[in-house]
């Protein structure tokens, strides 16, 4: 049977076709959906959400190890996390089928950089797939498997925004049960000893040599000849892009595993093209291999080394051809994003961007759009984690500076992402004596993904209830006085905030946990009612503009309340002067 799917939903289908047991993850768009899907598809496996990458990688890896096959998947910036583990286990191997899934996100729609993930599969030294649509994607998921135990390796996965989010049809088959590996003791293998790595690495470098020569007749690299005059080489998504832009009668050579490479079939296809293009998003990553082998090629100095690519922008870029469009006469305003209505974070971000003297180094999570205007609070966002031990580093800059009584030093960091790697951030703070206030927004649920439980929400993936880890103990186990704060009772926030920084200045190590639930969470029981202006009241100050709330905005020249966007928060009632809002409708 057929099926539309998305390219996350096949990748997942595969995996169960392929007969997986076990799985970990960590939520990151594009990646999320894989384990949303593997958590109901079916019977026989296991999945989770781990706490980090790290943790996932770790955890799929132990599980193949142990005899049964296993699936980590994350977004691109996860596998930077995941590393350790990965370039580990390339050299000692695997027992059952591994696959390690890298979502890339050309155009960071959601994410902080663009790197191309195809790197790490050279650096590891580890096999790469890239499907060009879903239906390789399950296809390719599957072989993965029997390539990983094939080659005593674990098998890279890329895949793409636009592979990930797309729908196209996928013919589903029945689930392939694999018997699980006993598990043998040996310690030359399993033990990432020093003497031990010595013996793996010739053994990941002969393994290469074999997949390449694996790789020349594998079914998934194909060849489409056209008349001779135009070649092209590609993979993944880029693929379907330069179907669309190049001329009837071009040839194609879509590669499936782009790592170790097909040489022979590479010069082939070469030599029998006048002119040869590698069409390819991102860096020249197969454009830099194929012209090492001496072969001719346009690539990256006409395709864009940036951002995501499409059919007109090769068009463009190759055949001069510019894209039509029509001027339709209306004008659009961007509409940036922000905070929902009613966001818990809202009142936090409002509170502290009132003081002067606070520096907020933020992290990854709904809550970097605190420096979004009109809040624009947060100072510094780096990766996840980051918020705590980035602002370890700068109280100590100020304090080298001599300004460490100038500004105060908040690390704003979300209950997930604190799971995921606040914690060793949390540690430095305390270990080397920094004058840092960390702050945890917990809005009992990993928010920005789009909803998935985490350590702290008392459920796991597969819908189980599970021991919710408090962030109140954890931060006290480590030597924080942490205070747990309604973050939209603006009155009580401040006088929070203002405590803690007395209590940093007094020697102390304070720490703030503002506690209210998304306001998406379903069944979340927060109040009904919505709040209201009374446009004869309103004197038009703006000041409830400036809590950022979407709800809000002036309409002939007072103050409004969309009530279809109000869930009535009362922050903007709390920060008007003259008490013109009111909340209705309880």
């Amino acid at each position: 049977m057929k099926v539309l799917m998305t390219g996350n939903e096949a990748i997942a289908r595969g995996a169960y076709e392929a007969g997986l047991r076990f799985g970990s993850a960590y939520p990151g768009t594009p990646s999320t959906e894989i384990f949303e899907t593997l958590s109901h598809l079916g019977e026989g496996y296991e999945v989770e959400w781990a706490p980090n990458e790290k943790v996932a990688v770790e955890a799929a890896y132990g599980a193949s190890m142990g005899g049964v096959r296993s699936l980590a998947a994350m977004k691109h910036v996860g596998v930077n996390v995941a590393a350790d583990p990965i370039f580990t286990a390339a050299y000692n191997g695997v027992n059952a089928g591994m696959v390690i899934v890298t979502a890339d996100d050309p155009s960071m729609f959601s994410s902080q950089n663009e790197q191309d993930n195809r790197h790490y599969a050279r650096a590891a030294k580890l096999p790469m797939l890239e499907p060009s649509n879903s239906q390789e994607a399950k296809e390719f998921t599957r072989l993965a498997f029997d390539l990983s135990e094939q080659f005593d390796t674990p098998v890279l996965l890329r895949v793409t925004t636009r592979i990930c989010h797309s729908k196209s049809l996928v013919e589903e088959a029945e689930r392939q049960e694999h018997e699980p590996k006993p598990y043998n003791r040996d310690g030359k293998k399993y033990i990432a000893s020093p003497a031990n790595a010595h013996r793996h690495h010739p053994e990941v470098e002969e393994r290469l040599v074999r997949m390449a020569a694996y790789n020349e007749d594998l079914a998934i690299n194909k060849v489409e000849m056209g008349n001779g005059k135009l070649g092209v080489i590609t993979s993944g998504i880029s693929y379907q892009y330069a179907k669309e832009a190049f001329p009837e009668g071009t040839s194609f050579l879509k590669l499936g595993m782009t790592w170790p490479l097909p040489q022979k079939l590479i010069r082939d296809f070469a030599a029998k093209v006048e002119t040869l293009y590698i069409i390819e998003e991102l860096d020249p990553f197969l454009e830099t291999e194929i012209r090492a082998m001496g072969i001719k090629c346009h690539g990256k100095d006409l395709i864009p080394r940036c951002y995501e690519l499409n059919p007109a922008i090769i068009k463009q870029a190759v055949f001069g051809e510019k894209p039509d469009t029509v001027d339709v006469g209306v004008e659009t305003v961007g509409r940036p994003p922000a905070l929902c209505a009613g966001c818990p974070h809202r009142g936090f971000f409002y509170t502290l961007s009132r003081r002067k003297d606070a520096v907020i180094s933020g992290d990854i999570g709904c809550y970097t759009l605190g420096g979004s205007d009109p809040l624009n609070a947060t100072d510094t966002v780096v990766c996840m984690g980051a918020s705590l031990s980035a602002g370890h580093g700068f109280s100590k800059a100020f304090e080298l500076k001599g300004e460490g009584n100038e500004k105060v030093v908040f690390g704003v960091i979300g209950d997930s992402t604190f799971f995921h790697s606040g914690l060793t951030g949390a540690v430095e703070i305390i270990y080397n004596q920094g004058k840092v206030i960390p702050c945890v927004l917990d809005n009992r649920i990993t928010s920005m993904t789009g909803q998935q439980d985490n350590p702290g929400t008392g459920k796991n993936l597969m819908g189980q209830p599970s021991p919710e880890i408090s962030v109140e103990k954890l931060l006290e186990a480590m030597g924080y006085e942490p205070v747990t704060v309604d973050p939209q009772d603006l009155k009580v926030m401040k006088e929070t905030i203002d405590q803690a920084v007395a209590d940093l200045e007094a020697g102390k190590h304070p720490a703030i946990v503002t506690k209210r639930p998304c306001v998406l969470i379903k069944g979340n029981g927060l109040k009904k009612g919505l709040c209201e202006v009374d446009r004869d009241a309103c004197i038009s100050c703006r000041s409830c503009l400036r809590v950022g709330c979407p709800a809000i905005f002036f309409k002939e020249g007072k103050s409004y309340i969309d009530p279809t966007l109000c869930i009535g928060c009362t922050v903007c009632l709390q920060v008007c002067p003259v008490k013109a809002i009111k909340k209705v409708g309880e």
